[in-house]
């Protein structure tokens, strides 16, 4: 049976504390679907584990990355290999709530090509987490909803369901953070194209250690977020527009 969605997890050395994720997951998805985890070379310390959950779990599977370092790259590899018509991009630590999966997937099968899980919206809501990356975090994903209108209060979380047709025509210039959830966000506004959300209860990871580099990664979430404000573009000049800002910065 086809899949319905396809999940990517990017993961780094996550180890055993992958079962967790993996077994909520297992557990909590209704709608037929692969999980791919992604991780960037052989010998993570992620893949024996998933590799355990692999030969119980058909839907289950390790890939391992081979176009360059790093969760952007590892999503990018993910949502390039996704067999369903929706993909949705979740983290290995276990902050996004698996319960969302079904539902943000059905709001793309209805017809928008980027739903959000949000924590900013009416009834979600954030637990933990940095002060000054939740601060930026919300300034940013509020500013956008008002100013831009993107449709969305959380462009900068990566928990999202997005229409496989649709990324794959827009293209993912993104090459090093989690900027990509921001990125696509933009280009749908930018095309146009609906965007919708949900409320979301985030907590911050209980184990292991964040690879959320903010201070590096800043300024690529910021070239995205002026992306978002500008004159309506068909789907192909997203992706060249994309193509040319990140050749522009790199």
């Amino acid at each position: 049976m086809k899949p319905r969605v396809s999940i990517v997890i990017p993961a780094y050395n996550e180890g055993q504390g992958i079962e967790e994720v993996l077994g909520r997951l297992a557990e909590t998805v209704q709608l037929p679907c692969e999980i791919s985890v992604v991780v960037d070379a052989p010998d993570d310390s992620t893949v024996s584990y998933v590799e355990k959950f692999a030969a119980i779990d058909p839907r289950i599977r390790c890939l391992v990355n081979d176009i360059g370092p790093g969760p952007a790259q590892a999503i990018r590899y993910g949502i390039d290999r996704a067999s369903a018509d929706v993909v949705i991009v979740t983290m290995a630590d276990g902050c996004d709530d698996p319960q969302q999966i079904d539902p943000l997937t059905r709001l793309v099968e209805r017809g928008v090509v980027v739903a959000a899980a949000s924590r900013y919206s009416h009834g979600g809501q954030q637990v933990g987490g940095p002060f000054l990356k939740t601060t930026l975090s919300r300034t940013a994903g509020v500013s956008l909803a008002l100013l831009a209108r993107v449709g969305t209060r959380d462009a900068t979380n990566s928990f999202k369901a997005y229409n496989t047709d649709f990324v794959r025509q827009v293209g993912i210039s993104s090459h090093t953070g989690f900027e990509i959830g921001i990125e696509l966000v933009a280009k749908a506004r930018r095309t146009r194209q609906p965007v919708a959300e949900l409320p979301t209860i985030w907590l911050e990871r209980h184990q292991g250690v964040s690879n959320f580099k903010l201070a590096s990664w800043l300024p690529h979430y910021m070239r995205w977020y002026r992306f978002a404000f500008g004159p309506t573009l068909s789907l192909d000049e997203a992706r060249r527009a994309g193509e040319a800002l990140q050749k522009g910065h790199s």
